[in-house]
């Protein structure tokens, strides 16, 4: 169901018309114009041309964390362009048609797969790393800390184009999701119909809301424990010798990682709010903002990008595990190191549907359809 169509059969859109109010019509277009993009790198780098981002021979911190590491250029420089240069097409027919049939299913199927491989399968742990330490480098530059790290060291280019990556992912799950909603006659912005019931109810998902919720605050809790522990010399899953040989090699290691703790602590903060009154309007105590309403994409935002890359850098965690990439002892005496990285994609998991559980209780009536 179009735009306009929709339009017809509502109170119509605000007086405003932020870009994001015609989504369900441009998204389609936008992944088919992302995809042509990147198929046109892959076609440059089918000739041989610089910048390839994959692989250890372009890459070399791809090795032990990427799922890519030993891709060649000359072998997947042409699947990339092939990949990009039909998903444009693929996405322009997905954005123009109802999803119906075996063909609809399999265009269907299609940009899931992209969407998924490309948010959180081929994206490794650099990208949450980097988006992590980002603040600690800002925070820490007047005083020259961290030593040696600088935001372009955080944001090479096999980084940034992950996260090019994950950007062209979230355009394919929102074409899907567009070419879902106008295929079963659902509003284009809300997603709801006049069947609409059950686990999307704004009281279904103030109860399921608030159990992921809690998980997702639990698992970075858990992970902060064990670093803030270290930094104050307490072997809190890991042996004291391996405390002190990691201090000498690295002397602001642990600094660094009690950083990382707080501010994965101050992320699990925050996630409570998806729950608490103060997530929705702001405290008194807030300068200019105090007592205002929260806008509901000032949560959701952050809140789905850091689920996202979350659970891209978990399963990346498990694929090093299965490998054995690992060190020796990281799984016996010295499992602290390790074992909160297997809680990871729970948290990714827990922190995304927390989100949803949110905006399905914030999103109100719809201005589009009228339904609430």
């Amino acid at each position: 169901m179009t735009t306009s169509r929709l339009h017809s059969q509502g109170p119509g859109p605000p007086p405003w018309t932020p870009i994001r109010s015609g989504w369900p019509d441009w998204v389609g277009p936008a992944a088919a114009a992302w995809s042509l993009g990147y198929g046109l790198l892959g076609l440059y780098w089918t000739v041989g041309g610089a910048g390839f981002p994959f692989g250890t021979e372009h890459d070399p911190h791809a090795a032990k964390v990427s799922i890519l590491e030993h891709v060649q250029q000359d072998a997947a420089a042409p699947v990339i362009a092939a990949l990009g240069l039909g998903g444009a097409t693929l996405a322009m027919v997905l954005a123009r048609r109802r999803t119906r049939g075996p063909l609809g299913a399999a265009l269907l199927g299609f940009a899931w797969t992209m969407a998924v491989a490309l948010a959180v399968v081929i994206p490794d742990v650099r990208p949450l790393t980097a988006v992590a330490r980002a603040p600690i480098v800002l925070a820490g530059r007047p005083f020259g800390w961290p030593p040696g790290v600088s935001l372009p060291s955080l944001f090479p280019w096999p980084v940034t184009n992950q996260l090019l990556l994950i950007g062209g992912g979230l355009l394919w799950a929102a074409a899907a999701v567009a070419s879902q909603r106008r295929t079963h006659n659902a509003c284009g912005h809300c997603g709801r119909s006049d069947a609409t019931n059950g686990w999307t109810t704004r009281a279904s998902a103030a109860r399921w809301g608030r159990w992921a919720t809690y998980l997702a605050v639990a698992v970075p809790v858990l992970y902060a424990a064990t670093r803030w522990a270290w930094a104050l010399g307490i072997p809190l899953g890991v042996t004291r010798d391996f405390l002190r040989e990691q201090a000498r090699e690295t002397p602001d290691i642990w600094l660094a990682g009690a950083a990382l703790a707080t501010l994965a602590v101050g992320g699990a903060t925050l996630t409570l709010g998806l729950v608490q009154r103060w997530g929705e309007v702001y405290p008194r105590w807030i300068p200019i903002v105090g007592g205002k309403p929260v806008r509901p994409p000032t949560a959701i935002i952050p809140a789905s990008l850091v689920a996202v890359l979350m659970t891209s850098a978990g399963l990346g965690h498990y694929r090093a595990a299965l490998l054995g990439y690992f060190p020796p002892g990281s799984t016996g005496e010295n499992w602290g190191t390790v074992a909160p990285g297997y809680l990871w994609p729970l948290w990714g998991v827990a922190l995304g549907a927390a989100t949803y559980a949110y905006y399905l209780r914030r999103r109100g009536r719809c201005p589009y359809c009228g339904r609430s």
